[in-house]
């Protein structure tokens, strides 16, 4: 069974999930740490619980959710991983970091681990991520769903009865609209767990959120 600690990072209040089951193998999504507070958290959690991290994933390529591949490059070697459709955007963090955030960052970034696509698998412990693609708030943005338990990690592509914003560079209104539909046919009972913002599930968003529509 899946184990997720939430993180809640910088100033942007992003979402940083530690994820691992009974292997004690763990992934990491969306590292925003930013904040020296937010690395020894969650560096705390997973010395605390005896997790040995995988694999660094990103469901985008936006700075808020990447501040944090520098501490988990320095204290588990990995690389992050996102999709290729996010290319542009990893090769920018400096410049988004002051464009989105107001911040300068003080080092370079860790080079990109691998770029993936829709048919690549995430496996860790006894799990498996699938990677659904939902461009719409980047090129690259994803979910990342694990079909066994019905928990998908989705990004800033859906929140709690609202959606990500398609007006930054790459956005797109009628790409996100055609993501919405692919994501609401996950079962009802579907957990997800967003960029920002509390969990919700994909039957309590097909009742309340406006934008989405089986």
């Amino acid at each position: 069974m899946l184990n997720i600690k939430r993180f809640m990072c910088n100033m942007l209040q992003e979402n940083c999930y530690v994820v691992s089951d009974e292997t004690g193998e763990c992934v990491i999504i969306d590292c925003g740490a930013f904040f020296e507070a937010e690395h020894a958290a969650i560096k705390d959690y997973i010395r605390a619980e005896g997790l040995k991290p995988v694999h660094l994933l990103a469901t985008h390529g936006h700075i808020d959710h990447n501040f944090g591949n520098g501490m988990v490059f320095d204290a588990y070697g990995l690389k992050v991983e996102v999709h290729g459709g996010d290319a542009s955007l990893m090769q920018n963090l400096k410049a988004q970091a002051q464009q989105i955030a107001g911040v300068e960052l003080g080092c370079e970034m860790p080079p990109v681990g691998k770029y993936l696509t829709g048919k690549d698998k995430i496996a860790f412990g006894s799990h498996v991520f699938s990677i659904i693609e939902t461009p719409g708030h980047s090129p690259g943005s994803v979910f990342f769903y694990d079909e066994e338990e019905h928990v998908a990690f989705s990004g800033d592509t859906l929140f709690r009865c609202s959606i990500g914003r398609t007006d930054l560079p790459g956005g797109s209104m009628f790409q996100m609209i055609q993501s919405l539909r692919i994501v609401c046919q996950l079962p009802d009972t579907t957990r997800i767990y967003p960029g920002h913002g509390p969990e919700t599930t994909i039957g309590a968003e097909l009742a309340g959120n406006p934008y989405l529509d089986r």
